[in-house]
């Protein structure tokens, strides 16, 4: 197989059948072996009832179905597992995703590109949700210092490699191209044509970016510290004991002429330094002993 397409869906039964007929006319003309993966993610209209006829009519096109929403991640993870091309691409199916720019991805990804995120560069979103995803994607860039424009895109084309030693769970489909770079992949951006929503209605609020901030913390944790992370616990135990000692040191030496509760100050961070220092050990341990991938935790009721 050469190329295979994960495509999360949740209530687009407005746009399915005109996104499979838009990845049909431009796969047929590029030649190529291709599947289409749709990721039922627990919709409450007719979406999967479409895939299914879509499935009838096509057989390249394969259907999961959540028992209940469990997210975007989660449906990557499960189309991930399932697909069998070289590359893999994934889109909203929305109809925001241009199936248009495929050749596009299929050239850089022959340059030697593990992952070919897409750049909206012109984007149909209304001002309240442009600005904070400039500032978003300005913050995730800096702290994780991979210089992509738009790391929310839901186009992006990667290798089958690159899908299997990346976990996406939680809300990490946000930070796949960080996430692949600390791996050691190669990493690029493709402008792409965003195009305005025709049918529904966007499934995301502001409170995502809140969540997204929290998983940035713990993705830059991750990338940094995975497999060391005695690094951090024991540096700032290590700081915190060697200024409680210094605390309690002069206390001793001026016979406590500041106060008592100077002292006990400093004893109390000598004490949190050195359970920091341990923790950071332990932390090492487990690390060490406990080498397996993450689980994901969607619940299958049916596919094809």
């Amino acid at each position: 197989m050469d190329v295979s397409f994960v495509i999360p869906v949740f209530n687009e039964e407005g746009d399915l059948r005109q996104l499979h007929s838009e990845i049909t006319e431009v796969m047929r003309k590029t030649g190529l072996d291709y599947e289409i993966f749709f990721i039922n993610d627990g919709s409450k209209d007719t979406s999967w009832e479409i895939i299914k006829d879509l499935a009838d009519s096509d057989g390249r096109v394969h259907g999961v179905c959540f028992r209940r929403n469990f997210g975007k991640s989660e449906a990557l993870a499960a189309g991930f597992k399932r697909v069998s091309g070289k590359y893999v691409f994934t889109m909203d199916a929305d109809l925001q995703d241009d199936p248009h720019e495929i050749p596009a991805f299929l050239e850089m990804m022959k340059q030697g590109y593990d992952l070919v995120s897409g750049w909206k560069q012109t984007r149909h979103d209304p001002l309240e949700k442009r600005l904070p995803s400039k500032l978003f994607n300005a913050t995730v860039s800096h702290m994780t210092g991979v210089k992509l424009h738009d790391f929310n895109c839901g186009f992006k084309c990667y290798t089958k490699e690159c899908t299997e030693e990346i976990d996406c769970y939680g809300e990490r489909h946000r930070f796949m191209p960080a996430l692949a770079n600390e791996r050691g992949f190669k990493v690029g951006e493709l402008v792409v044509n965003h195009r305005a929503r025709i049918h529904g209605k966007s499934k995301f609020g502001l409170e995502r970016y809140m969540r997204g901030f929290m998983d940035l913390l713990t993705v830059t944790f991750l990338a940094t510290y995975t497999r060391r992370p005695a690094h951090l616990l024991g540096g700032l135990g290590v700081i915190s004991a060697l200024i409680g000692f210094i605390a309690m040191l002069v206390s001793i030496l001026v016979r406590f002429r500041f106060n008592l509760f100077f002292a006990l100050f400093g004893l109390a961070l000598f004490i949190l330094g050195c359970q920091a220092i341990v923790t950071g050990l332990v932390s090492e341990l487990i690390v060490a002993r406990s080498r397996t991938p993450q689980k994901t935790i969607h619940s299958v009721r049916e596919e094809f």
